[in-house]
């Protein structure tokens, strides 16, 4: 019995090592798969993230293509700036002196007249007849004078009968050219040359003395009048050349000269009238057009200057895309550009002056600065930047 039962008692002694072994390996199992499975997907992201690094690496974009100017170094005009605007020389609003009824219209409203050309005609029959009788009455007198002097010459006849003949003479006289002033009064005649305006009147209108009839206006030669700030005042002199630009005619520039200076400078604004004459043989300008002024001053010295293009203008400052080379690794040279901030002055035909910033010889980008950084690579356009119109197009 002994014998027979010890070996169902060791059967489950032997068994029980078994579990602790079995389960320690697959632990092992487990925890290897997790450390293969986390190295891998370590290696795969470090694997991904070499290969972006080296995409963007050896995947640069191309240089942007740009128009380039150089800053040049020159000697600008030295021009003064103002508004004004245009008179005649010669304008008037032809009136009448004299009460009466309109009995002819001499003219065509606006046509051109001569001096002494009639205009108008008012009724002036009384003043005709009272001329015929004057003219009568002296020479009347006139006879009775010679008379009077011819009987004095022969001692028949005393001085006192020659007096009065005189004065009878110069009464009717002095008759004869108040009525024919009169007379004179009631045609209305162009005072110059000039051409005439809108007719105010009718045909047989009554007129008070001081009536408007028609505008007279010589466009020959016109008068532009502007004004200056007193600081500006010592570079003025009369016989300057004024040039000056109208909005009816864009792209058309008018010259004439300064010929007043108001000696006087003005209390209240502080400032200067100038008044300047010009030629208008085309009788295209007329008087009462604003006109933009510029006066041409004594040159400064040269100045740099760039493209108004190649400017940008914001808030925080004007800047322009200066042009640099880099030589790489292999010897090549590459374009770049940087943003650099100057400080602008006068702009005058299509450039700007650059008063600190760059200097001359400088390349800066004048057209394509939308797509640029700062160190952006560039390469030259083979086409140059677009020139300023001599004339600006008409609308």
């Amino acid at each position: 019995m002994d014998a027979k039962s010890s070996p169902s008692h060791q059967t489950p002694a032997a068994k029980s090592p078994q579990k602790p072994i079995r389960m320690r390996r697959w632990l092992i199992i487990v925890g290897g798969a997790l450390v293969l499975l986390v190295g891998i997907i370590w290696g795969f992201n470090a694997f991904r993230s070499h290969m972006i690094a080296e995409f963007f690496k050896n995947n640069k974009p191309p240089p942007t293509v740009v128009a380039v100017a150089e800053a040049k170094s020159e000697v600008l005009p030295n021009l003064l700036t103002a508004v004004g605007d245009l008179a005649a020389i010669n304008q008037v609003n032809v009136t009448t002196d004299v009460n009466g009824r309109v009995t002819e219209i001499l003219f065509q409203p606006g046509s051109e007249v001569k001096a002494g050309d009639p205009l108008l005609q008012i009724y002036d029959a009384p003043e005709q007849s009272d001329l015929a009788s004057f003219k009568a009455q002296t020479l009347a007198a006139q006879l009775a004078l010679d008379r009077a002097k011819t009987l004095l010459a022969r001692s028949f006849g005393p001085q006192a009968t020659v007096d009065q003949a005189q004065a009878a003479y110069d009464q009717g006289a002095a008759a004869v050219a108040k009525t024919e002033a009169i007379i004179s009064q009631k045609r209305i005649t162009a005072p110059f040359n000039g051409v005439l305006g809108v007719r105010l009147v009718q045909l047989g209108q009554y007129l008070s003395a001081g009536t408007q009839i028609v505008s007279l206006t010589d466009l020959s030669r016109l008068y532009l009048n502007f004004t200056v700030t007193e600081k500006d005042r010592a570079v003025l002199n009369v016989g300057q050349t004024v040039r000056i630009k109208v909005d009816a005619y864009p792209g058309r520039t008018f010259e004439g000269k300064i010929t007043t200076i108001e000696p006087q400078i003005s209390a209240d604004t502080r400032n200067v009238r100038v008044q300047a004459t010009l030629d208008n043989p085309n009788r295209i300008l007329q008087p009462g057009m604003f006109a933009s002024t510029t006066v041409e001053l004594p040159p400064k010295p040269a100045v740099i200057t760039v493209p108004e293009t190649a400017v940008d203008y914001t808030l925080y400052g004007d800047s322009v895309w200066l042009i640099t080379e880099t030589k790489g690794p292999d010897g090549k040279v590459s374009l770049k550009t940087d943003r650099t901030f100057v400080k602008t002055g006068q702009r005058i035909n299509g450039r700007v002056v650059i008063a600190s910033g760059i200097k001359p010889g400088d390349r800066v980008v004048a057209v394509g600065q939308l797509k640029l950084q700062s160190g952006s690579a560039v390469t030259i356009s083979p086409d140059q930047p677009p020139q300023i119109p001599a004339q600006p197009p008409r609308y």
